[in-house]
């Protein structure tokens, strides 16, 4: 992940019940926290209402443990007419000696919608 990560949207802590299988947290956790995360930003960026219509190279870097402090990170990578995508990347603060770990990171893209749910044109800026 860049250095550049952005704004800190969300910082959390996994609860017990997001464990898998495996003993870690749940992906699909982490996924909907960085897609809370890339919203918020979005909403911002586009003034209002916006809607997540994909997410590219979604990536796992390492698992996220119990414990773990996470923060989500995101910041504008790139805009069209209606949409916009926002890098989120998610890193862990872990043990004692406050260890950072990158998680995940994904490019997510949202369309600023209006007031019937229709993709409207982005403000400038």
């Amino acid at each position: 992940m860049t250095e550049d990560r952005g704004e800190l949207v969300l910082r959390l802590i996994p609860r017990l019940t997001e464990i898998n299988s495996n003993g870690h947290i749940f992906g699909g956790w982490i996924l909907s926290q960085m897609d809370i995360a890339g919203g918020i930003v979005a909403g911002r960026l586009a003034q209002g209402a916006v809607a997540t219509v994909a997410i590219d190279g979604m990536k796992f870097i390492s698992p996220m443990l119990v414990g773990d402090i996470v923060a989500v990170y995101a910041r504008e990578e790139r805009r069209g007419r209606t949409s916009i995508g926002i890098r989120v990347d998610v890193i862990a603060t872990r043990g004692a000696d406050q260890q950072q770990i990158d998680l995940t990171s994904g490019l997510f893209t949202f369309v600023a919608l209006d007031e019937l749910h229709r993709p409207r044109i982005l403000p400038t800026g």
